[in-house]
Formats: structure tokens, C-alpha cells, sequence
């Protein structure tokens, strides 16, 4: 069944983001709609298989967790809270304030990953992310920045689409952090992005990548 305009225009916009500003002038004008138009029409399953891999694979040390580019909720809605706490932090404001309208999360940041990491604490036990490191968002380079808000052991299942995952040089990263001994157990799993059909994209596929900082 082909998705509704509406979607397919949400879909394509996303793809062509190419700065902070675009991120945050693009949610600006749906994010109160997310949910409903692109989430729901393009079963975007992308959140709940980064979920998923996370139960499978954490202890229960594995905590607090920084939810990654965590736009309206979609991850930590897939999470069981009670076991957990999550923090969710966004480039932009109005995706976090339709995530914290569900109170999904202990605390919320404002923060664009390629400034300055300084004012988060960096005591998490694992981090999480979905969407975000995708044509046009971010490159490797945040993940090892990432690392600095991580406490020694804990655990990263970090989505990537998985053309950006070679074509930005994901993999060259992460086999270097692995060579000098700042990440261990470095792990990828192929997941669907999206379970609909009926657009361009829905065979697009990503790299759920699972790693332990050393």
C-alpha cells in the first residue's frame, strides 16, 4: 500500500537534513505529529529493534541510559523505565517537549552532539541511539565523543544506516577505537528501519552496533 504523501514528504526532508540548524528547523514544523505521520504511517520499527538488542544483550549494571538523539520517545517507550533511567537528549526543543508530555524520562537535554559534550554527566552505563547517526545527521567522529559521557564498561547499541555506516567511515572508526584498546566486544546486527512497504526507502537497513567502553 503506498504511504500518504504527507509521510513520503516527512521521509525525503529528513534524508536531505544537512546541519544542526536544518535538524532543528525540520522537527520544528511536525514534531507535534511525529508520532503520527511518519512513526506510525512508515512503520518506523528503528526505535523498538535498538530497544530490543539492548534487553537481549544488557545485565543489570547496564545503567542509567542516555538515549541518543532521542526525538519524541520512540526507544525509551520500548524500554521498561522501572528497570532503568533513562535520560533523553535532542538537538531539537520541540521534539523534547513532545517526549517529555509522556514522562518517559528521568531528565532531558537540549544539546547538539557536535558542540560541546561538557555539561552532561558521564557516569552513564549504556547509551542508546536510533536515527540519528543517518544520511545527513552526524558522522563517527560523536561516537568517539560519546565515549566521554560514558563511565568504564558501559554499554553502546548505536543504530547506523548502513550505507553511512561505510561510505562515512563508521567502520574504520570503530576498528580503530577497537586496535587501541578504548572499546571491546565490538558486535553489528543488520535491523529493518522501517516494516512498511510502499516507499523508496523501506528496504533501508541498518547496523545496530554493540560495543563495551574499555
Amino acid at each position: 500500500m503506498a504511504m500518504s504523501d504527507k509521510a513520503q514528504r516527512l521521509l525525503e526532508n529528513a534524508y536531505a537534513l544537512e546541519t544542526p540548524d536544518d535538524s532543528r528547523a525540520y522537527y520544528r514544523g511536525f514534531a507535534a505529529s511525529y508520532d503520527e505521520d511518519f512513526a506510525d504511517v512508515l512503520g518506523f520499527v528503528y526505535p523498538q529493534k535498538i530497544a530490543e538488542i539492548y534487553r537481549q544483550i544488557s545485565g543489570p549494571d547496564d545503567g542509567p541510559i542516555a538515549d541518543i538523539g532521542c526525538g519524541t520517545g520512540l526507544v525509551a517507550q520500548a524500554l521498561d523505565q522501572s528497570v532503568q533511567p533513562i535520560d533523553g537528549m535532542d538537538i531539537s526543543p520541540d521534539m523534547l517537549a513532545r517526549a517529555n508530555e509522556k514522562a518517559l524520562y528521568r531528565r532531558t537535554f537540549e544539546i547538539d552532539l557536535t558542540g560541546d559534550l561538557g555539561p552532561i554527566c558521564n557516569d552513564y552505563g549504556a547509551l542508546l541511539s536510533s536515527g540519528t547517526f543517518t544520511q545527513g545527521h552526524l558522522g563517527p567522529e560523536v561516537l568517539e565523543k560519546l565515549l566521554g559521557i560514558a563511565r568504564p564498561g558501559a554499554l553502546f547499541v548505536i543504530g547506523v544506516n548502513k550505507v553511512h555506516f561505510t561510505s562515512l567511515g563508521f567502520e574504520a572508526m570503530l576498528q580503530a577505537l577497537m586496535h587501541a584498546g578504548r572499546i571491546s566486544g565490538l558486535e553489528a546486527r543488520e535491523v529493518r528501519i522501517y516494516a512498511k512497504d510502499g516507499h523508496e526507502h523501506s528496504e533501508d537497513m541498518a547496523l545496530a552496533v554493540s560495543f563495551r567502553k574499555a
